[in-house]
């Protein structure tokens, strides 16, 4: 597989929502339907391709508790999310017509399969405070540790977030590392500086979370985040099941 080229979020972002999406093959680990592609340039010489993951929306499990159709969005507003407290902990991500369909597109980050949380858990305490931080703020429901990656440049990046907002307590975790400690005061000025976003109605990032959560998903959201501002520590394991299956 050839690396992705580094380049810069905004070029990624125009050539996944203006390149010619090429199949390349069938994930087959994952419950819903997921595939790698390869997206080229549309015209000549306009730059080299990248890879990227499709998920289809009419691939998706149906599920009981989130509704149906629902996950490719919540992808979406999961990199939305990431991008306006500026932690930028998902890969450039966007909705877009695919060859099965409307989907989610997000770039491949290059990466050893063979690392994830538990083989780097203790090398990135700062990337994966806030890892921890923005699972709770999106109530994850599915931070298994694969879905913990580093890339070959060091960097921690978050990856599949299809059954995350829900409007209901639903975070399953492998990061408890920081349960109950105090939240660092950087960190926190992030959050509050996040709230602000969230009350400035001509922001991009808050216009288009309606298009993407339901506004009792939103409304949870943003009292998640109060709480964390109000508390200023990280959260403890909830009742009943606080860890995803399989852990990795």
């Amino acid at each position: 597989m050839t690396p992705n080229p580094p380049l810069p979020t905004a070029e990624v972002l125009t050539l996944l929502n203006t390149g010619t999406i090429e199949m390349e093959g069938y994930l087959p680990w994952g419950s819903n339907r997921t595939f790698l592609v390869t997206v080229c340039p549309s015209g000549v010489d306009e730059g080299e391709a990248i890879q990227a993951i499709y998920k289809p929306q009419r691939g998706e499990r149906p599920l009981w508790d989130f509704p149906t159709g629902t996950l490719c969005l919540r992808e979406r507003a999961a990199y939305v999310v990431s991008e306006a407290i500026g932690w930028r902990l998902v890969p450039p991500t966007i909705l877009r017509e695919g060859p099965h369909g409307r989907g989610s597109l997000q770039y491949f980050i290059e990466h050893d399969p063979e690392e994830h949380f538990f083989t780097f858990q203790h090398d990135h305490p700062d990337q994966l405070r806030q890892v921890a931080l923005f699972d709770i703020l999106i109530n994850n429901a599915d931070r298994k540790s694969g879905h913990v990656i580093r890339d070959e440049h060091g960097r921690v990046w978050g990856i599949d977030h299809g059954i995350s907002f829900h409007h209901e307590y639903k975070l399953r975790s492998v990061i408890w590392d920081y349960a109950g400690f105090p939240i660092p005061p950087a960190l926190l000025a992030d959050l509050q500086q996040l709230a602000h976003t969230f009350t400035t109605t001509d922001h991009p990032h808050t216009q288009e979370l309606p298009h993407l959560l339901s506004l009792p998903e939103i409304t949870a959201m943003r009292h998640r985040l109060q709480t964390l501002l109000d508390t200023k520590q990280f959260i403890t394991p909830g009742p009943g099941r606080h860890y995803p299956w399989p852990l990795v």
